[in-house]
């Protein structure tokens, strides 16, 4: 049987006595594994027993590949760490064989890469100072100058890395060194115009996201929206994906899309399609900071 729970529920289990004082630091756990009996319960077991408070659970059990997949919210003792309750999970994620993790309220610290188009830049600046981004922007990366005043007039460091043919293994060593030093969770590709090597794609696995300006794989190369306008397209779209070695083919984790029609040129198409670029881009960064994407093979799985 297959379950999908599009919308959180409020938890109906029974809940430990506790004092509002108790409640006072939230978690999200998230899991998946291959679908069995018990699993559920022996989560919801596990939070109870240590009194705490179901907020929000959502699951989707895939019945084509066979593999269940969990994002429990929970609140209670401050005393817990991630850390502890992992710990002491892990005798239940082994017995299921789980991919698992817990995480608190500590915002994922983002890196923001663009190149000369800075809509994208924009609009994630425009949401992280008003809160609504799910993560904190620590730092704008970029190959070009174009941006920098817009990055420091947000109050975020800007660090230009020239690439080249010949300095682009340099530039990438440069940019793991910040990925370090900055202790960054996610990088984003804000319309970054230069390929990721292998090399660097597989250091960044699960921890960086791309916007492509087109559902995938439609339209690759130079002026996707010259060719749109000459192939007379009625949609506009967008599509935000984490980055693999395979270029432009990692999960996708959003996709928007803007009808349109025979009277928007290529100027028109570009403009429209760069809110649809904003809008999958940020939906997929705040998504990811809020641990709501869990991969399953090569696609995701969204709770929003």
């Amino acid at each position: 049987m297959t379950l999908v729970e599009t919308t959180p529920i409020k938890s109906t289990l029974p809940q430990a006595s506790a004092s509002e004082g108790d409640r006072s630091r939230r978690f999200v756990l998230t899991l998946s594994c291959i679908e069995r009996a018990g699993i559920v319960q022996a989560v919801t077991t596990f939070l109870f027993e240590r009194g705490f408070n179901i907020e929000e659970h959502q699951q989707f059990d895939d019945g084509l590949r066979q593999t269940l997949h969990l994002r429990t919210a929970f609140s209670g003792s401050p005393e817990y760490s991630p850390d502890a309750l992992e710990e002491e999970f892990r005798a239940i994620a082994d017995r299921f064989d789980m991919k698992f993790g817990f995480h608190d309220e500590t915002k994922q610290r983002v890196l923001v890469m663009v190149s000369k188009f800075g809509h994208c830049l924009n609009d994630l600046i425009f949401r992280w100072r008003g809160g609504s981004l799910g993560g904190d922007l620590v730092l704008v990366v970029s190959n070009h100058e174009t941006h920098r005043a817009m990055a420091e007039a947000a109050g975020l460091p800007f660090v230009h890395i020239p690439v080249t043919p010949d300095t682009k293994a340099d530039a990438e060593r440069r940019l793991l060194e910040l990925v370090d030093e900055y202790n960054i969770d996610l990088v984003v590709l804000a319309r970054y115009m230069q390929v990721l090597s292998d090399e660097l794609s597989r250091a960044l696995e699960g921890r960086a996201i791309n916007i492509h300006h087109s559902f995938l794989p439609g339209f690759k190369g130079a002026r996707p929206y010259h060719q749109a306008y000459d192939r007379g397209v009625k949609l506009v779209g967008a599509t935000a994906h984490y980055v693999t070695a395979d270029l432009d083919e990692g999960p996708i984790i959003e996709q928007e899309v803007i009808r349109v029609d025979h009277s928007y040129g290529p100027t028109a198409l570009s403009t429209v399609g760069q809110d649809a670029e904003a809008l999958a881009l940020s939906r997929a960064v705040r998504w990811h900071c809020e641990h709501r994407v869990l991969l399953n093979q090569t696609s995701t799985v969204v709770f929003r």
